[in-house]
């Protein structure tokens, strides 16, 4: 560990004179806005297109088995309160992949979660139309 001053790296992350912030190398913009895809198409587009199925579709219901569960036992709030776990999981795992200098690890969930979003509203809207 160094010893110096607080000193501003350029992307708004304030950290000690000659070490890694607190996200590491990565940039907190990226980040935020890995996030920001991940929770528009994962949470957003997915829940909303989910939840227009359940409550409007008579032919079809939910095909994920933990997702009905939750959705039977809590209502709405169960469908989203498991996004929010996933969500926060793979935030968690991404803030771990920085500290440990992976960029792998960093980019596989919001990447994962994005994709699966985008793919499960895609396959909903198709569902509603029929």
């Amino acid at each position: 560990m160094s010893v110096g001053t607080d000193t501003d790296d350029g992307a708004g992350v304030v950290g000690r004179a000659g070490e890694l912030s607190s996200l590491g190398r990565f940039c907190t913009e990226e980040f935020a806005r890995l996030w920001l895809i991940a929770t528009a198409t994962y949470v957003v587009g997915d829940s909303v297109t989910t939840l227009a199925i359940v409550n409007h579709s008579q032919t079809v219901a939910e095909g994920n088995v933990a997702m009905a569960t939750a959705i039977d036992a809590f209502g709405e709030a169960g469908l989203i309160g498991l996004k929010l776990v996933a969500m926060l999981f793979g935030i968690a795992v991404s803030i771990y992949a920085t500290r440990d200098h992976d960029r792998m690890l960093y980019y596989t969930p919001p990447v994962f979660l994005a994709v699966v979003g985008a793919f499960a509203t895609a396959y909903n809207i198709r569902l509603l139309i029929g």
